[in-house]
């Protein structure tokens, strides 16, 4: 198997050998009998350290994200931000240094600063699109991390994760990417030489807006050994329906992409001719700055667009309480297309920081639904 809609389907999932079920079933337990002392049946123990639901889940996200690894492995989370914590107490001791996204996910960049930094965790923010600037924010000997979004959320800025990995492994430390805007199908950071790949799988991944969860997939060994001990030993894993509803939606995510992507494609360049938005932020426009360095690493541009508009941070705000189609509300990826407001809704942990979004931002996370629909919801929106 090597076609990623052929793995979505397969990898780690295999008919069940007792029933002949075509889909992994769930299986809700706790623990597992043992044949005798240290006899574990099948290797499983107890579900905190694994779950076959889980393990078919770790299984398929390996297959994805790091096809033909040898050794590659994936750990599946009860939250992106658990997979992001396991990242940090795995890898990162008090004293080391972290280099993050000038414009990283709020939850992100308050996890780094108001978990890890009392910990002992330092960090510096920077333009990771200039690799100049990278250079001269890790701290020799002492930058364990390089930590990358691409695209960025909310200003869908673009890093070149190749040159970027370049940089970052001259200075003896190692890449972390967070591949949720893109998802696998779109972009895979292991194979431009990422050495860990996290996601939240409750947006693209899961796809559907009724599951929680996150993963991580690295392939050096010692770093999957480390990731593993400390996901067993931390135990925010999870657990084996939301691994069975993410597995679910990772066998479609392919032909979700697809319209994601082609609705994304259609509203940003409907936005770009309005007379009331005064920037449009997707990489799949020509203007965007990180145009090329995204055709040249993504499939495609993916479906989140964000855009500014003229009438400042009232007219943001009330823009997004005039969509009908549109729901406002936080999160992203799910088949459905929603609204926000960054700076006071997703990003209000960032306000006041380097990192505050410009207020008059509004970001759209575009749906499957028709597009014809979507146009329409906007216009009526935006004209008031």
């Amino acid at each position: 198997m090597s076609g990623f809609e052929t793995l979505a389907i397969h990898a780690g999932q295999e008919p069940d050998p007792l029933t002949g079920a075509v889909v992994p079933p769930i299986y809700q337990v706790s623990t597992f009998k043992q044949d005798g002392v240290g006899g574990l049946r099948g290797g499983y123990e107890y579900a905190r350290s694994g779950n076959p639901t889980r393990t078919a889940l770790e299984t398929c996200l390996a297959a994805l994200e790091a096809p033909g690894h040898a050794g590659a492995a994936g750990l599946a989370f009860a939250s992106g931000l658990a997979a992001e914590d396991t990242v940090i107490r795995g890898l990162c001791r008090p004293g080391d240094h972290v280099v993050l996204p000038h414009d990283a996910y709020g939850g992100t960049y308050r996890l780094f600063t108001k978990v890890a930094g009392p910990w002992g965790l330092h960090q510096t923010s920077v333009q990771l699109s200039d690799v100049d600037l990278l250079r001269k924010a890790i701290v020799p000997g002492r930058t364990r991390l390089v930590w990358v979004e691409t695209p960025s959320n909310p200003l869908l800025s673009v890093a070149d994760i190749a040159a970027v990995a370049e940089v970052t492994h001259e200075a003896g430390a190692l890449l972390v990417v967070d591949n949720t805007f893109a998802s696998p199908y779109l972009q895979q950071p292991i194979s431009l030489g990422a050495d860990i790949v996290v996601h939240s799988t409750t947006k693209y991944i899961g796809g559907h807006s009724d599951v929680v969860g996150g993963a991580l997939v690295a392939v050096d060994p010692e770093i999957v050994a480390t990731l593993a001990f400390h996901q067993n030993a931390q135990g925010a894993v999870a657990g084996p329906f939301d691994s069975w509803l993410t597995l679910r939606g990772l066998k479609t995510l392919g032909v979700r992409m697809d319209r994601h992507c082609s609705n994304a494609r259609a509203i940003a360049e409907f936005l770009v001719a309005h007379p009331s938005v005064s920037e449009v932020l997707w990489p799949g426009l020509p203007g965007h700055p990180g145009h090329e360095v995204a055709q040249r690493q993504m499939r495609d541009f993916g479906g989140m667009v964000s855009f500014r508009v003229t009438g400042g941070e009232q007219e943001a705000v009330a823009l997004c309480g005039r969509t009908e189609l549109f729901t406002l509300g936080e999160s992203l990826g799910g088949v459905e297309s929603l609204i926000e407001h960054p700076a006071r809704m997703t990003h209000a942990s960032v306000a006041g920081s380097p990192l505050e979004v410009p207020s008059d931002l509004v970001r759209l996370s575009v749906g499957i639904e028709s597009v014809d629909d979507l146009l329409a919801d906007l216009d009526q929106a935006l004209a008031g």
